[in-house]
């Protein structure tokens, strides 16, 4: 399957697009165009979100139901919020454009063996902007097998576009809801020995003379959640000596049970535990891998990335995401303290799921985590991910 108004493939040789990729889309789409080791996958565009809320006849309800919307009003945040997403959740998709996102699946499918687990993530327009910290507003569910769970799930990240949090944060921050729109990314999802987060400063000061790296084993929901704290290493990004390192606890993970289908959790030695979850050569690959995203977006990043455990070292690093660092970086760069990360902490971690974890900030996510904050960033739940009419 080609790549078209509906469906773009990262590799699809398309140029990106904002408007019809979403901030994530479009981040994946030139990182693949740019040779970057990103998993594959392709992009439900908002061209097919647009043309399924036409069909369905609910945007002008939308606008009315959040004009003069309080954001302060939590009670009445959460009860539009509630109604808007049951109707989106409630709304058949139309026949063609369903029949375009299963054809797109089974292509992507095509591409292995046997058939491979997916992430399903929302890339709504208005996220990663240089301006705005939008990133965990929206839901990510990992680990789907089969056509049915990635076409409900869709589904389930166009209704996050209305979230409490996600509404509210446009509120507070100016962004009109009139042209928003969600494209949603399928990807081959990584079997992640260990997870993690570069950013190319540091975090709590903005110093860009530096890379700070956290890590922990397995899929990082733990670290989001704040079950596990993961190691915080500091390095020179001109030499990529380390500067500073702290080890996390890192008692448990999260990894695939491929029998259940889903992930599990389970207990981390104790010889795991007192030893960096990335080796040397890991911690700088993962360094150079950040300077290059820096270097190609030119700008200070936040990039997720992973080790995947069926891939051979030296292939086994991917780049999940990169996007635009934004505590630091709208800043003036005069005079800069240095302030060394306390021990313990556990940096910024952003980004990573799984599929049956709780609402919360998702996969939790503050809009824009604090230095000390262990869950950076987060993504959303799936509990609340009640089965509706077929995709």
């Amino acid at each position: 399957m080609h790549s078209n108004e509906y469906i773009q493939f990262f590799d699809g040789g398309i140029e990106p697009k904002l408007e019809n990729l979403g901030g994530k889309g479009a981040s994946l789409v030139t990182m693949t165009s740019a040779g970057m080791p990103v998993p594959p996958g392709f992009v439900v565009t908002t061209a097919q979100f647009d043309a399924f809320m036409e069909e369905a006849g609910i945007t002008r309800d939308i606008h009315q139901l959040l004009a003069g919307l309080d954001p302060e009003d939590m009670g009445q945040v959460d009860k539009v919020s509630a109604a808007i997403r049951e109707d989106i959740r409630s709304r058949s998709v139309p026949q063609a454009l369903r029949e375009l996102t299963i054809t797109a699946y089974e292509s992507l499918m095509s591409r292995f063996e046997a058939p491979v687990p997916v992430a399903v993530r929302s890339s709504a327009t208005a996220e990663d902007l240089p301006d705005a910290s939008f990133a965990g507003q929206q839901d990510t569910y990992l680990w789907l097998d089969g056509v049915k769970a990635v076409t409900e799930h869709i589904r389930q990240c166009w209704a996050s576009l209305f979230t409490s949090r996600a509404i509210i944060y446009r509120l507070k921050n100016n962004i009109p809801n009139e042209g928003l729109s969600m494209a949603v990314v399928v990807q081959k999802m990584v079997n992640a020995r260990v997870s993690g987060v570069a950013i190319t400063m540091d975090p709590t000061n903005g110093d860009r003379s530096k890379i700070t790296i956290d890590s922990s084993y397995g899929v990082g929901e733990m670290v989001v959640s704040g079950q596990v704290t993961p190691d915080n290493i500091m390095l020179d990004k001109v030499t990529l000596t380390v500067v500073s390192e702290h080890l996390g606890d890192k008692h448990a993970e999260l990894v695939p049970d491929a029998a259940a289908g889903r992930l599990v959790e389970r207990e981390v030695d104790a010889e795991r535990r007192g030893r960096r979850s990335l080796t040397d050569a890991e911690l700088t690959a993962v360094a150079q891998m950040a300077k290059r995203a820096e270097k190609h977006y030119k700008c200070p990043q936040d990039i997720e990335w992973a080790l995947d455990a069926d891939l051979p070292d030296g292939e086994n690093l991917l780049l999940l995401q990169s996007r635009p660092e934004t505590v630091h970086s709208a800043k003036p760069t005069a005079v800069r303290q240095t302030v060394q990360t306390p021990a313990g902490a556990g940096g910024y971690f952003s980004g990573l799921s799984h599929a049956t974890s709780a609402t919360t900030p998702p996969g939790g996510t503050a809009p824009a985590a604090t230095p000390s904050s262990p869950s950076g960033f987060s993504l959303g739940s799936i509990t609340a991910s009640l089965l509706k009419p077929s995709f």
